[in-house]
């Protein structure tokens, strides 16, 4: 297959370069020439995966109308900040019918739309031929080919397991699900309760907070996503739970990073600057909590997050005032909302 990937970050690359190991024609995308050149020449892309060998076969441009000309699969690599613009670009030169994959965290500043809906606007007649992928995949584990499954959720059977067969080999195990929305919902939301626990290692506190954190976290991103129509099966699952687990507990995670600098006392933008790429969890605090706010839904978590990045309360307060909330049950009522998925 013909394979263009739109962004040259690290998740774009490593995706790139799996599917040139999957025998794969696979163009990539870049904004700067600079790095597409170091990708063509010296085969690596030392902004954004340092050290990694790409494979020789994997061609990068700056030009949209090349990497997309022929294109059987496209797929969107690039922050959800920029991701309107990248998709309203690309629309002229996406011709016959591709596959469009997105692999991106996050929601539209605009709009607060998916990526999946925000594909649609552009592509009204593409339902069957969208795709998500995601799941606990640090770019960096993927690139050097250790172990890693993912997900790929589709309306179509046949999308899911045509971008199943795409991606599958030997260290990377792809599953498929049929709810789009909820592997959406799940990818973008737990970065939210990453920051949390970021901060939380920041101010010095245990693994106790930290698990709260993300066992609670997990319930809020299951309330917000079921009233916005996803399954509660899916947040059980990798797009899910695990996709929690992985960006609260690694090295690699830019959320988890940004909100361990905001615990020691950096300002937001200090620690923004030094991590140096997109952190989604950011843009994505604000739009839930708004979302929030809209369907009448409690995100104490992601309100407490809310009040430290842009209201400047100190982070330290924000967790006393989290466990000083009036006393509730722990479990809710939420089977009777769960909205089942079924493939077209």
């Amino acid at each position: 297959m013909n394979v263009a990937v739109l962004g040259a970050g690290s998740w774009g690359t490593a995706l790139a370069a799996t599917l040139v190991k999957n025998a794969c024609r696979v163009t990539i995308w870049a904004r700067d020439p600079h790095l597409a050149e170091q990708m063509n020449v010296q085969h690596e892309n030392p902004r954004y995966l340092a050290g990694a060998q790409l494979p020789t076969e994997l061609s990068a441009t700056t030009e949209l109308e090349h990497a997309l000309s022929g294109a059987d699969v496209v797929i969107f690599a690039v922050p959800s900040a920029s991701m309107r613009d990248v998709v309203e670009r690309s629309q002229a030169h996406i011709v016959g019918h591709p596959i469009l994959c997105h692999a991106v965290k996050g929601f539209d500043p605009k709009s607060y739309s998916t990526m999946t809906d925000l594909i649609l606007e552009y592509h009204a007649d593409a339902a069957k031929r969208v795709c998500v992928i995601a799941g606990p995949s640090h770019a960096e584990e993927v690139v050097t080919g250790l172990p890693t499954t993912i997900v790929a959720a589709a309306y179509s059977r046949l999308t899911a397991e045509t971008v199943q067969d795409l991606f599958m080999n030997r260290v990377l195990r792809v599953y498929t699900n049929p709810d789009v929305k909820g592997a959406e919902l799940g990818g973008a939301l737990k970065n939210i309760i990453a920051l949390g626990v970021g901060i939380a290692d920041g101010l010095g506190f245990g693994d106790n907070a930290k698990a709260a954190l993300m066992t609670r976290g997990l319930t809020e991103i299951a309330r917000l996503g079921l009233k916005l129509g996803a399954s509660v099966l899916t947040f059980a699952g990798l797009s899910g739970v695990g996709d929690l687990i992985v960006t609260c507990t690694s090295r690699h995670s830019r959320n988890y990073q940004t909100g361990k600098l905001l615990g020691q006392g950096k300002s937001l933008d200090e620690a923004l600057k030094v991590v140096g790429m997109a952190v989604e969890g950011v843009n994505t605090t604000r739009i839930a909590v708004a979302l929030a706010d809209t369907h009448a839904i409690e995100m104490p978590i992601a309100q407490a997050l809310y009040a430290v990045l842009f209201d400047g309360k100190p982070p330290r307060t924000a967790v006393e005032d989290l466990m000083t909330r009036a006393r509730i049950h722990e479990i809710e009522e939420v089977a009777s909302e769960q909205i089942s998925a079924s493939w077209d």
